[in-house]
């Protein structure tokens, strides 16, 4: 499965850095180059960055009259102790970075391999990359379980339905799933027996999956520190600092006839083919779409007649308020309404499924997503409303 992996993820690459506007060879593949630098640069900048936040904190505790400080023996030790665990978290992320490099080691990646030269990088490349590290909980932990449970276990109810293994055989059933994060839903179907392949265009979601999927082969092996970054709504100070092993299954041991792959680039300019799956599964992705009724679209395109798409999530639309980018935010019943008019026949609907996102179980502040879930089938015979 590694070289596989690795294949996929270089032949994909240059879908990576896609804008809306149109650029010459040259310059896309100078863009390219310079968004994969930049999330390397903040994977190597990450130790800096969060020590950064451990320092203000000791000055915020030394600047305290000594009569508050007196009252507050175990601020100290607990920050040092989140000193020790940026230090592990920074080492897990070097592995990855390593990793990364090596996976792209034949592409025009390679003037800066040596390079040990820590650069600055964007508050919002830092929070994606903090998110990320949450993304192990969810996907390849015990501790994300109970969401998995929640968000990918509907939807693989719903394959297992549709195409029983008595009914099927499960090899010739291909499923799609695009934003795939870490990799494990699509995992979960393959080891089902499923043919299935993974899409994800975040260079921080891609460098970790495959880090977890070809360099992770022991149960449990690896710890991250998710939580330290997070400073409020900590009832106990050891809930800050407590850790998280992965991954909790071993990602090699699917069956060896398994057909599962990881595809890198934008969802909608790597699957262009008409005809060509037999189930797309979206999990918490339809509102990443700068046009939401693009995905819909493309989803219609590439499903076999007679092909259904499965879908579970929130429309939290992610280009939302966001300068210099298209973002149409439909409600449900908008894109409902659209989908039917493609020629969709929704065979399942609820619209009520309650479930969170990467959620710190002992914060006392949590987000639950009241998600839609639907079943929707391309007819065998279709004909398409409009136009």
């Amino acid at each position: 499965m590694a070289e596989r992996e690795a294949e996929n993820f270089a032949k994909a690459r240059a879908y990576f850095c896609k804008e809306r506007i149109k650029h010459s060879p040259e310059e896309e593949a100078r863009l390219e180059r310079q968004h994969f630098w930049r999330i390397i640069d903040a994977f190597r900048f990450y130790r800096v960055h969060v020590q950064e936040q451990v320092k203000r904190a000791e000055h915020q505790f030394w600047s305290l009259p000594q009569s508050h400080q007196n009252l507050l023996p175990g601020v100290l030790p607990k920050l040092s102790r989140i000193r020790q665990c940026v230090e592990h978290n920074h080492e897990v992320l070097q592995a990855i970075v390593c990793n990364s490099i090596h996976m792209f080691e034949n592409i025009e990646y390679g003037e800066r391999v040596e390079s040990k030269q820590v650069r600055p990088v964007s508050t919002f490349d830092m929070d994606k990359l903090k998110s990320t590290i949450k993304q192990f909980v969810r996907d390849w932990s015990e501790a994300g379980q109970a969401e998995r449970e929640s968000c990918y276990r509907p939807i693989i109810q719903a394959i297992q339905r549709l195409f029983p293994p008595k009914q099927c055989t499960l090899s010739k059933v291909s499923v799609l799933v695009p934003g795939a994060g870490l990799g494990r839903l699509a995992w979960e179907i393959a080891q089902l027996g499923y043919t299935c392949q993974g899409n994800e265009w975040s260079f921080f979601m891609l460098f970790s999956s495959n880090f977890v999927l070809n360099r992770c082969v022991k149960v449990n092996s690896l710890t991250l520190y998710p939580w330290i970054h997070q400073f409020s709504n900590n009832r106990k100070s050891s809930d800050q600092t407590r850790p998280v092993s992965f991954p909790d299954v071993n990602p090699q041991s699917l069956p060896p006839d398994s057909d599962f792959s990881m595809v890198a680039g934008d969802f909608l300019e790597v699957y262009t083919e008409s005809d060509s799956w037999d189930c797309v599964a979206t999990c918490f992705f339809i509102d990443t779409a700068h046009n939401v009724l693009e995905y819909v679209d493309t989803i219609w395109k590439i499903l076999k007649p007679g092909g259904v798409w499965i879908n579970l999530g929130p429309l939290l639309y992610h280009f939302e308020n966001m300068a210099n980018e298209l973002s149409i935010e439909l409600s449900y019943e908008d894109i409902r309404t659209a989908m039917v008019k493609y020629g969709f026949h929704i065979e399942e609907e609820e619209e009520s499924v309650q479930t969170t996102y990467t959620e710190n179980d002992r914060s006392m502040l949590k987000y639950v997503y009241d998600c839609i879930f639907f079943v929707a089938r391309k007819p065998a015979h279709h004909q398409r409303l409009t136009r």
